[in-house]
């Protein structure tokens, strides 16, 4: 497997597992996150409150019956994992994870540690093939049945140009009436100038970076209802359903957040 991972370059998924305090990272991903850092002291919070967000929203669906979950842009495995939510909560729910990360393939055994009831399958696929990604996970859940489709902390990897919300429409297309899209991805509404600083970090390492505005960000969103408080920063998300993540500062954490339901 490590013949596949090109640690020459860093990797938006060992970035987050540096700032999480994870230790599946290599010397070039904490390069850049440390510049990240100077750039923006509150990256290593973002990825904090983001981790949080997702245990929020996915006790919420769990309470709104929700047992199915595809979950794109998974990441490295960091307790608790989507999955463990899920299932806590509902014990047969059905996971189907994706990443295009060989080192979270390498640890994807740490994804399938399901429940006897349940199910958690992992898929190795890039975002940008919303086609692969359905065809795969079409044969573990139920697409005639509610599905929660969770994107987070992945769409600002994701270009205009490269078809973001094309991306996104194809996805939810496939969805059943009363399936779920939990949506999250950093911006630079409160701080443009390190925004442009941090674009050209990625531009000149051969990442993208698309941080977008609110509106752009709520653009993901058409055609389906919003879950109060719709469209919120990350960390305001019904904060009453989990336990406050601390952060330095007054200043807000720069990622926007919200759920959604298909009529």
């Amino acid at each position: 497997m490590s013949d596949r991972i090109d640690t020459s370059k860093p990797h938006p998924a060992r970035m987050y597992d540096w700032f999480l305090g994870g230790k599946d990272n290599y010397p070039v991903d904490e390069a850049m996150a440390e510049q990240l850092l100077r750039i923006d002291p509150r990256a290593r919070e973002f990825a904090r409150v983001n981790r949080a967000f997702m245990q929020r929203a996915v006790r919420w669906l769990a309470g709104q019956g929700i047992t199915q979950y595809l979950d794109i842009g998974t990441g490295i495995p960091t307790e608790p994992n989507l999955h463990q939510i899920a299932q806590e909560a509902a014990p047969a729910s059905r996971v189907v994870y994706c990443d295009n990360d060989p080192i979270v393939l390498a640890h994807a055994e740490a994804l399938l540690r399901s429940t006897p009831e349940g199910l958690t399958e992992y898929i190795q696929a890039d975002a940008r093939n919303p086609e692969v990604i359905l065809d795969h996970a079409g044969k573990f859940l139920d697409f005639d049945k509610p599905v929660a489709l969770s994107m987070l902390a992945l769409l600002h990897f994701v270009s205009d140009e490269d078809g973001a919300y094309d991306v996104v429409d194809k996805l939810v297309e496939r969805l059943a009436p009363g399936s779920y899209v939990l949506l999250s991805q950093t911006t630079g509404d409160f701080n443009p100038g390190g925004a442009d600083e941090a674009l050209e970090l990625y531009k000149a390492r051969g990442l993208v970076l698309a941080l977008r505005s609110r509106e752009a960000f709520a653009r993901f969103f058409h055609g389906l209802e919003f879950i109060e408080p719709g469209v919120s920063l990350t960390a305001e998300w019904h904060a009453e359903l989990g336990e406050p993540v601390p952060v330095a500062g007054d200043e807000p954490i720069p990622g926007y957040a919200a759920v959604a339901r298909k009529p």
